[in-house]
């Protein structure tokens, strides 16, 4: 119950969004340290050695390219996500948000 009012509320809705993104944007952080060993292990094993690039397919580049990006990513992803929650709330004059 102690929710809804909160929530239309304007300044509580706000609040409240501000508070979920921020537990959003640290539950990303923590998983983000679940990712890094499994990413670190998939470019070290036998057939994706991305440390040797001068001896490796480009196919296999491209993976470990891809390979490499999944932590920015995941990174960006929670960013915007956390961002798009904030500016759920606030009405810049459109015609989305609470009016």
């Amino acid at each position: 119950m102690k929710i809804k009012k909160i929530k239309n509320d304007k300044k509580g809705a706000l609040f409240f969004s501000i508070i979920t993104a921020i537990f959003i944007f640290m539950v990303g952080m923590v998983v983000i340290n679940l990712i890094k060993p499994d990413v670190t292990l998939a470019r070290n094993s036998d057939n994706l050695y991305c440390s040797n690039a001068t001896n490796i397919s480009d196919g296999t580049k491209l993976t470990c390219l891809a390979v490499d990006l999944v932590i920015p990513y995941f990174i960006l992803t929670i960013v915007a996500v956390s961002i798009g929650i904030i500016m759920e709330n606030l009405n810049f004059g459109g015609s989305g948000g609470n009016q």
